[in-house]
């Protein structure tokens, strides 16, 4: 471990977001040019793209993913692939630094020997956002969601198990870590539309990681 990534843990501090939900400030800071890095290769392969949901709507944030499988929304559904739709190729390999990012977070979150199999990148440009909505698709739920904040600040929303519960917001800064399961796993959460602003290493954009035990 570098000295500039165990400073990184170190100054990390944990402000709860809700029973089994945590948010770990600065965690991935030290990673973060590495993580970004990372994401232009995997774009490289699987370019961005916006998604339609089943009800034919496109969505604002643009996806792509790494890792044995891949979040996939069209109009037959949500669903997970092991193949790029767009490609038909299997989705980029996820690499260590993400897989040791994520089981770290998650062990510093409580929950321990977490080992994704899916990593879904979101990219936000100003106005994006992501509504309210469970992650519910993953073949097991007893395992938690890592999800990981790059570049320019947002509004996390994490509200309850019913769609009617009133959101708490967070505002999430670039190398920050939710992490969520156990009784908040099946919470409903969202990101507010992006506001302008700029980040040196992202420009005006934001990019979320986030990780997840999807078979």
């Amino acid at each position: 471990m570098t000295g500039d990534l165990l400073a990184g843990l170190m100054t990390a501090s944990v402000e709860d977001l809700a029973d089994g939900a945590v948010l770990l400030r600065g965690f991935a800071v030290a990673e973060a040019p590495a993580l970004l890095a990372e994401i232009t290769a995997i774009a490289e392969a699987a370019p961005f793209r916006h998604l339609i949901t089943p009800g034919g709507f496109r969505m604002s944030v643009a996806m792509t993913n790494c890792g044995a499988v891949g979040w996939i929304s069209d109009r037959r559904g949500y669903r997970y692939g092991a193949d790029d739709p767009e490609t038909g190729c299997p989705w980029p390999a996820m690499s260590p630094l993400f897989r040791d990012l994520a089981g770290r977070a998650a062990q510093a979150a409580g929950f321990s020997g977490f080992a994704p199999e899916a990593c879904l990148i979101n990219r936000y440009a100003p106005g994006a956002r992501l509504t309210l909505h469970q992650d519910r698709d993953e073949g097991n739920l007893s395992h938690p969601i890592v999800s990981v904040s790059l570049g320019v600040p947002a509004t996390f929303l994490f509200g309850g198990l019913d769609r009617k519960d009133k959101p708490r917001r967070f505002r999430v800064d670039h190398g920050d870590v939710a992490v969520w399961g156990g009784p908040s796993r099946l919470a409903f959460h969202g990101v507010d539309a992006l506001k302008q602003g700029h980040h040196d290493l992202t420009g005006q954009l934001r990019y979320n990681l986030t990780f997840r035990k999807a078979l």
